[in-house]
């Protein structure tokens, strides 16, 4: 039997059919819309009570002219009030942060899970900054959002469109 440079057995009739691996890259970045707004400092209050933080995300993808580019959109609403039984706004800060990603090696079924999982994930590191800079610059502690995940909101995002497609029909 021959073998290769390794000592390993050569593959026989030429090479091995290798899997092709999804290949991803990024091409560019961008804030599309920011907005903070201080409601707190606008009313001359100051609260040193604990915030009752709430976040919203969601995502959307489109593609792109050029073969093998897509648009992905990440959209943050994060709204701070006081907490107790009169909660007053203390900050709204809304962010849309899109990518621009080259993608190849992609089976068509497994485009739309990969475009709102796999890049939303490589853009969350610079959303986070982007949230932690803003409040810290607004006058607050820097929030560091959590962790997302992206799978459990791809899932809930997807059993909310079919839910509206049945009540279409």
């Amino acid at each position: 039997m021959a073998q290769d440079d390794t000592g390993a057995p050569a593959a026989q009739n030429g090479a091995q059919a290798q899997p092709t691996l999804p290949k991803m890259q990024i091409l560019g970045q961008f804030v599309r819309d920011l907005s903070f707004e201080n409601i707190a400092a606008q009313k001359s209050t100051q609260s040193q009570l604990q915030p009752d933080i709430q976040v919203q995300v969601a995502l959307d993808a489109r593609k792109r002219s050029t073969e093998g580019q897509y648009d992905v959109l990440m959209k943050l609403k994060i709204d701070s009030k006081t907490k107790g039984e009169t909660p007053e706004p203390i900050f709204l800060l809304e962010l849309e942060y899109g990518g621009i990603f080259s993608i190849e090696n992609v089976a068509e079924e497994q485009l739309h899970p990969f475009l709102l999982i796999e890049c939303p994930r490589m853009l969350f590191p610079f959303v986070r900054r982007i949230v932690s800079d803003v409040t810290r610059d607004g006058g607050y502690p820097p929030l560091n959002l959590d962790q997302i995940d992206f799978i459990a909101l791809y899932r809930q995002q997807l059993a909310q469109r079919q839910a509206a497609q049945k009540a279409d029909a």
